[in-house]
């Protein structure tokens, strides 16, 4: 610091006139405190609310949603409220209403030192009673500003002055926005309850009384219900704790079940996402700001793409309710290199009541099937094994609560899952397995990456919801854990752009009423994952040869003469379908089910929501172009790795047939030495030697048992018209459980009561391709045969 005399004088003189500028400062506030005036109540009453929000597409152009632009208000005296919404609202927004006069100093002081973080592990707070929100919404601005905060206070004590307690509460009451539109409390039970203020009970006052502090977050027709009955709940203990209600009305009103009205069309565009943003506004700016401070709001939504995606999937989704029982459906759309969203549908129809459509699909947690696997794969790319790698696709148990010759046997807590198809493929490359979402592999995979490891990998690539890795077990590859479906498709989108993440985002820029700009879209990009890694599970996704064995060669994976890569998912008991893919500008993830957890027709992905995906990735491909991916740099090391890792897996036969475990260390699988007494090693060799032992090296179908398709024969020429009658011969020692058909690669259905027939419906002429494969006690047994349709 300066000692010299110069600078001293001049540091005294600088301090000298702050401290004038302070005192005028603060005289001039005082005069202004003073003689400021406060409107006669009936004028406060009759005072229009603030300028309206408005949001916009991405072109600024077209208006998703108006706040104000249908507002309904109805105003009411004060006996025409119930006594049970007056209690409510003065017990949660400020219970010394009737005490003090206008301003609580205690309460304030401890929300600003919770907002100024001095007092630890409180959430921000506001100390507004109600008389201060009053003079807030009615005669000062919205700005966030300490002499707006002034002035507020001293206009709340004046008010005080020439109103009574119940005129301040009755404006409170007429005023305070309830959602959306909904302005004042008639409207409120009138629009939620169909029914007038007057008559409301305790529970529903307390639903009305817990809106306003937040009322998208807590809508009852939006994704967070859970939120809105944890403060209902509260209102309800506050009212009790004050002496509103009695503890026996508090157990009757904490146990109503409040039926809500359907939600009506108020001239909004995309609702799903629009609410998304109002949610997201509300807690960035707080619910005043965006009711009444006309803020206006870029979106990322491309509007014409948002139309045509909300088409896509009512159409596909009322096909799948009558074809598969799968009611409902989803789609998002991110921009990769941005983090933008592109697209938000998150039902078949927000306000078709019959599949409760106001729930928002796209940001429910629900378990991913295998579209998870990605994850995995990528973790274990990272630890070094590669897409060439091979490792056994047979029947496994991997519970060492088990014995290991169990391999069949999942029930708790044991657990040897099946494939899709009820197959076992032997030997397989880890491109392969994933390509064709093979299930085994997945969870052997999974377990040579290591759980916490993927989980971390998952996060960092935007997957939010995932819990302690403890939580999880093998089963988190084939979708154990919950995502959404917003966050797994910005997930892909880092695959998409070489392993950078830009978190997911809907906002391009917020100016408030007076054209300031409050925030504007920065990119803030991470490293999510390295980007050879992101390379080589494009590559595998992307790889239409690999995918073709299960999903054939024109599924709706495939899209010639583009880079696409895709991963569908299927959950086990069938209650979701998933697909999320993606081009290096632009990711799409899709999804297929029934809002109350019903289960779907026993059909996978490929089948249910692929070609809902692959319609709008057809038009998505057009608008936003398709480049190629980067391909993965040749791996410096491969010649010089364990075989295991560069796709041979019986280079030496005299050592006999044995699952990776006993090549190579599962935590350093280039260089390490194997550890035979890893907890899995005994497992994994049991199952291998089981199935070279059934099966003969490299064959599908055991050499000793009798199971083949018998009808139709293969010189069978069958009319396109007609169904025929699919059957089977057997040897009855195998133990049938049941007979799974499918025709050219696609599913036909189950049959599991013997003689095991099915009929069967050609969709196409020419040479068909029927396979059969049984559920026996010995593992799966398959036949195949082919003939001509005419």
């Amino acid at each position: 610091m300066s000692t010299h005399p110069r600078h001293r004088r001049y540091a005294h003189h600088t301090m000298r006139f702050s401290i004038l500028l302070a005192i005028a400062a603060g005289g001039v506030f005082v005069a202004w405190a003073f003689f400021a005036s406060v409107p006669a109540v009936d004028t406060i009453e009759n005072r229009i609310v603030g300028e309206s929000t408005k949001i916009y597409d991405r072109t600024g152009e077209v208006l998703l949603y108006d706040v104000h632009g249908t507002m309904r208000r109805t105003e009411i005296p004060l006996e025409n409220i119930s006594p049970y919404i007056r209690n409510a609202t003065v017990a949660i927004e400020d219970a010394t209403f009737y005490q003090h006069q206008g301003f609580r100093p205690l309460s304030f002081l401890r929300a600003v030192l919770v907002n100024l973080r001095l007092i630890p592990g409180i959430v921000g707070q506001g100390g507004s009673t109600i008389t201060q929100q009053v003079v807030k919404n009615t005669l000062l601005t919205q700005d966030k500003t300490l002499i707006r905060k002034a002035k507020e206070i001293v206009l709340a004590i004046k008010l005080e002055n020439i109103a009574t307690k119940d005129e301040i509460l009755t404006i409170y009451l007429n005023e305070t926005s309830y959602g959306g539109t909904i302005y004042g409390v008639e409207e409120a039970t009138q629009y939620f309850f169909g029914k007038p203020a007057r008559d409301v009970s305790i529970a529903e006052a307390a639903y009305i009384a817990a809106l306003p502090q937040a009322p998208t977050r807590y809508s009852p027709y939006g994704n967070r219900r859970d939120e809105l009955e944890g403060r209902k709940n509260l209102v309800l203990s506050r009212m009790r704790d004050l002496g509103y209600i009695s503890e026996e009305e508090y157990t009757t009103a904490s146990a109503e079940k409040v039926e809500f009205r359907p939600q009506s069309d108020s001239g909004i565009k995309a609702p799903h996402f629009v609410f998304y943003i109002l949610e997201y506004l509300e807690g960035k700016y707080g619910a005043d700001l965006v009711a009444q401070g006309g803020l206006k709001v870029i979106t990322s939504l491309d509007w014409e793409l948002q139309l045509k995606a909300e088409e896509i999937v009512n159409r596909r989704a009322l096909e799948n309710e009558k074809n598969f029982n799968a009611e409902n459906a989803g789609l998002v759309a991110v921009d990769p290199k941005t983090g933008q969203i592109l697209v938000m549908v998150g039902s078949r129809g927000y306000f078709d009541e019959a599949i409760d459509g106001k729930v928002n699909i796209a940001l429910a947690k629900r378990q991913p099937g295998s579209s998870f696997k990605p994850f995995v794969y990528a973790t274990a790319f990272e630890k070094g094994y590669t897409p060439e790698t091979v490792v056994f696709d047979v029947p496994t148990q991997f519970s060492t609560a088990c014995p290991v010759s169990d391999i069949l046997n999942s029930n708790p807590p044991c657990y040897s899952p099946g494939n899709y198809d009820d197959s076992f493929k032997g030997p397989m490359k880890l491109r392969d397995a994933l390509a064709q979402s093979q299930n085994i592999p997945a969870v052997k995979t999974l377990y040579l990456a290591g759980i916490p490891e993927s989980i971390e990998t998952a996060r960092d690539m935007g997957i939010s919801t995932l819990e302690d890795a403890g939580r999880y077990g093998l089963t988190l590859v084939l979708g154990g854990g919950e995502v959404t479906l917003l966050d797994i498709t910005g997930a892909y989108g880092v695959f998409a752009n070489d392993g950078i993440r830009n978190a997911n985002t809907g906002v391009l820029s917020v100016e408030d009423s007076k054209g300031h700009v409050l925030e504007s879209y920065e990119k803030r990009e991470i490293r999510a994952l390295d980007p050879q890694i992101a390379r080589l599970v494009n590559d595998v996704l992307s790889d239409n040869n690999a995918r073709t064995p299960a999903f054939g060669a024109n599924s709706p994976l495939h899209f010639p003469g583009f880079d696409v890569a895709a991963k569908t998912g299927t959950t086990n008991d069938y209650r979701d379908v998933w697909i999320v893919g993606y081009t290096p500008s632009i990711a799409v993830g899709a999804w297929g089910g029934n809002n109350d957890n019903t289960p779907l027709e026993r059909r996978v992905a490929s089948f249910v929501i692929a070609p809902l995906w692959n319609e709008f990735m057809t038009l998505a491909i057009e608008n936003y172009s398709a480049d190629e991916f980067t391909p993965p740099a040749p791996d410096p090391e491969y010649t010089s790795l364990p075989a295991v890792l560069r796709g041979e897996w019986n280079t030496n036969p005299s050592l006999g047939l044995h699952d990776i475990l006993y090549w190579v260390n599962k935590d350093n699988p280039r260089n390490g030495s194997p550890n035979f007494s890893d907890a899995q090693f005994s497992y994994w060799e049991y199952a291998v030697s089981a199935w070279a032992n059934g099966l003969g090296s490299g064959t599908s179908t055991p050499q000793n048992l009798q199971f083949r398709i018998t009808s139709p024969n293969p010189a069978a020429q069958l009319p396109f018209t007609a169904p025929f009658d699919a059957s089977v011969s057997f040897d009855p020692l195998i133990g049938i459980r049941s007979v799974t058909y499918y025709l050219n690669g696609e599913f036909v259905g189950i049959s599991a009561q013997p003689p095991y027939i099915i009929a069967v419906q050609p969709r196409i002429p020419g040479i068909q391709s029927l396979r059969a494969v049984a559920d026996t006690l010995l593992g799966p047994i398959e036949h195949t045969t082919t003939f001509n349709v005419q």
